[in-house]
């Protein structure tokens, strides 16, 4: 039985599970697959790991101004809020998108960003075919690692979703290219990838997995900046300074942006205009209600602004009525999406490209290298025993060592720490 509360739109093949599953015994027909498949992704072991993962200040950075600078899990649960937003203005079912939001990051590593570099400069280096990238180790989460449900023939079948949820969580619908660093999927994960992109256009992402995209940017953009002001690492004003400006859209366009660089200028010009954004530049923080208030108003309504602009567009373009799949693409003006690169650009230049930043990244990336060569020396005795069957069925040291990386991807930063002092430092002596 349907859900009462599905949203219109979507056929049973987008419904359909890869594992057949024994029909639910509670909850009658209250939910539907989606609801549910939601809600798997949502008690995760993998969800509840993000806790432990950095977002941009990481724990301990700027603690005494910020306090609780946001995590990976934070940034998600934003992101699936923002989503399901946007889902329930376009038409498409929000539990798919929620879910998606909640989902988008759980194949990142610890440190971020630059655990993953560390990952897979160690899988090109060590013949762990198409090295290592989140959004592919997303999938691998979802499909395989995350124990929920076996498939007929034995083998693990992750959280068994739906295809619709699974098509949703896919950012980058294609293997590893030669010169695109971004890809959605390893070799040994080709058939679920083309069981649930049967019917689908080659590359093109559903519309789901687009406004999930969008919202990831406009979380990423306002909330990681907001803590980066909270921590002292960033003032708007910076926006004011030629020089300053001009360095931003420079960064901009060269990592955010296909627009140019004097367009991004522009666009800086007519953000920093913007009331809230000009009453917090020519503000200093100082941590007091007023200026916490003032904060917040900012982050508030930048967020509705990119929103508002993309469900806008989308729907001016693609008219009214329920918009889900591939019956759409979002539409996101010019100027919102310079802003929004804009913002990432700050908080790049000015948090994450600091000195003493990237001299703790770099350690960071040597302590993930020697950990995974330590593990794979002993294992399987040095992995989890949620991994040991992986590693007693693979195929060749290929396989074996992606068993390895899967092992140290699924580690928060503490346990990074942990982990190293336990298989590295205590060896060594």
């Amino acid at each position: 039985m349907a859900s009462r509360r599905e949203t219109s739109g979507y056929v049973p093949h987008d419904r359909a599970r890869r594992s057949p599953e024994p029909p639910k015994d509670a909850g009658g027909g209250r939910r539907g697959p989606f609801s549910r498949d939601r809600a798997r992704v949502l008690h995760s072991a993998a969800l509840r790991r993000l806790a432990g993962k950095t977002q941009v200040v990481g724990p301990g950075e700027g603690a005494e101004v910020s306090g609780v600078p946001r995590t990976r899990l934070t940034h998600s649960l934003e992101v699936a809020q923002i989503g399901r937003e946007m889902a329930e203005e376009l038409g498409c079912d929000p539990d798919v998108v929620d879910l998606a939001g909640l989902a988008h990051d759980i194949g990142h590593p610890p440190f971020g960003h630059n655990g993953e570099r560390a990952l897979d400069e160690f899988g090109a280096g060590s013949g762990v075919a198409a090295g290592f990238e989140g959004n592919a180790q997303t999938l691998r989460i979802l499909t395989r690692l995350e124990p929920k449900l076996l498939s007929a023939e034995g083998d693990p079948a992750g959280l068994n979703l739906t295809r619709a949820c699974l098509d949703a969580t896919t950012k980058y619908p294609w293997p590893r290219r030669p010169g695109q660093v971004k890809y959605g999927v390893y070799g040994d994960d080709a058939g679920v990838f083309e069981w649930f992109r049967a019917g689908a256009p080659e590359g093109q992402r559903c519309l789901e997995a687009q406004i999930m995209d969008w919202a990831d940017d406009v979380a990423y953009s306002v909330h990681d900046v907001e803590d980066g002001v909270l921590a002292g690492r960033i003032k708007l004003r910076v926006l004011a300074h030629p020089d300053e400006r001009a360095a931003v859209a420079e960064a901009a366009a060269k990592h955010f942006s296909a627009q140019s660089v004097s367009t991004l200028e522009d666009a800086a010009v007519e953000l920093l205009a913007l009331p809230v954004v000009a009453a917090l530049a020519s503000a200093e923080p100082d941590g007091s209600p007023g200026a916490q208030v003032a904060l917040k108003r900012l982050t508030s309504e930048l967020v509705g602004r990119f929103t508002t602009a993309a469900v806008t567009g989308t729907r001016e373009k693609f008219g009214e009525g329920p918009l889900v799949r591939y019956g759409a693409n979002l539409c996101v003006p010019e100027q919102v999406a310079a802003e929004v690169a804009l913002l990432k650009a700050l908080a790049l230049r000015y948090v994450m490209s600091d000195r003493r930043r990237l001299a703790m990244q770099e350690g960071q990336r040597e302590l993930l290298a020697e950990l995974v060569h330590a593990l794979a020396r002993r294992a399987p005795e040095s992995l989890d025993p949620l991994f040991v069957p992986a590693w007693n069925a693979a195929a060749d040291d290929a396989g074996l060592l992606r068993v390895v990386v899967d092992q140290v991807a699924s580690l928060t930063d503490a346990q990074a720490h942990a982990w190293y002092s336990w298989h590295v430092t205590r060896h060594h002596r």
